[in-house]
């Protein structure tokens, strides 16, 4: 198979159709909203790290890297503990998101050694770009080669060169930001610029836009999840931009995502703000003594914590630390449960939150 030719960004041709700037206003609704919705938790890591994990779930699965949440959880507590190798990937994920969110946060801007570094945390190697040539990509089901990406190491650094610059510089589109995403992530997925990882690469640059372009003030809205409902529909469509240059099917496709998932995330995030009222004002009614505000930020946090995480976040002994989550297992606000010689407690209304999500 002759490798194509991708052609440097902005694509030569009129991105935003009728039907595009039509899916365009709702999707911006609740990404607003959304941003809105985020911004009442009053402890940003509440949100960073319970939805950084499961989109770290989710977009492993989508290459098939399967774990569960339990031990998704686990093996985020117990580091040194847990064996459980599609979990310590998944966790190594949920790392290079928040690497990357801080980085971007800082300045707005998303940088080839910047995406590279992120690659790095995910991949846990010092590969890097491609160098060697022979990278293709195939159906997991016929094994028929279905794309092959570029091939010399060249020719992807002038392409991610290009890719930085339409990034973060807006003067060379004047597309609308959600526009640019999507062909943004089209563009990097198709130059393939690593030999693993690039599928979650990808989605994590798209949360980062989000953020660099001030859509968002921290990265809670993950595309995985819709990804997964809809991992045909995603497939074909990337594959007819390369081969019909038809932009118009995958931009609505994924503007519809960029809405069904903000939708989805308000739900989330409104779920988890009752689940903290009820226990504030329960723990503060039934457990007066022990009840602040760095407990309750604990408990929502970490859904999965232990005595060492509330001796840090309280500024407590680890006695103190032990009773009171002693004390909150046994008014139900915690479940104990034992790993090896170790216990740990589970808020198991905030976990039951994600496997309530409704389809918007």
């Amino acid at each position: 198979m002759t490798t194509p030719s991708i052609p440097l960004l902005p694509p030569e041709t009129e991105l935003e159709s009728r039907a595009v700037l039509k899916k365009l206003a709702p999707a911006h609704r609740y990404l607003a909203e959304l941003k809105g919705m985020a911004a009442t938790i009053p402890n940003e890591h509440i949100l960073i790290n319970t939805l950084a994990l499961q989109e770290a779930k989710d977009s492993s699965e989508i290459e098939n890297v399967i774990t569960t949440q339990d031990d998704l959880y686990k093996a985020n507590l117990f580091a040194d503990y847990i064996k459980n190798p599609a979990a310590k990937e998944v966790n190594r994920y949920a790392s290079a998101l928040k690497l990357g969110f801080e980085q971007v946060r800082r300045d707005r801007l998303i940088t080839v050694n910047r995406i590279i570094e992120i690659h790095r945390v995910l991949e846990q190697n010092d590969a890097g770009i491609r160098t060697q040539g022979g990278t293709v990509l195939m159906n997991e089901t016929t094994g028929e080669t279905v794309y092959t990406p570029p091939q010399t190491h060249e020719e992807i650094v002038r392409l991610m060169g290009n890719l930085e610059q339409y990034i973060n510089d807006d003067a060379l589109s004047d597309a609308d930001p959600l526009v640019k995403m999507a062909v943004t992530h089209h563009q990097f997925e198709s130059i393939h610029p690593f030999y693993d990882g690039n599928g979650r690469t990808g989605r994590i640059i798209n949360i980062l836009y989000l953020v660099a372009k001030g859509l968002l003030d921290i990265p809670v809205l993950y595309l995985s999840r819709y990804i997964i409902r809809t991992k045909d529909d995603y497939y074909r469509l990337l594959q007819e931009v390369r081969d019909k240059g038809d932009w118009e099917p995958w931009l609505i496709y994924l503007l519809e995502g960029v809405e069904q998932t903000a939708r989805q995330t308000i739900w989330i995030i409104a779920r988890i703000k009752e689940i903290m009222q009820d226990y504030k004002h329960r723990i503060r009614k039934e457990l007066p003594r022990i009840y602040s505000q760095d407990l309750l930020n604990n408990l929502f946090r970490h859904p999965y914590t232990r005595i060492e995480l509330i001796q840090h976040d309280l500024g407590v002994s680890r006695l103190t630390a032990t009773k009171y989550l002693q004390q909150l297992t046994d008014q139900g606000f915690t479940e104990k449960h034992k790993i090896g010689r170790y216990n740990y407690y589970v808020n198991r209304p905030l976990m039951d939150v994600f496997v309530e999500i409704p389809d918007m």
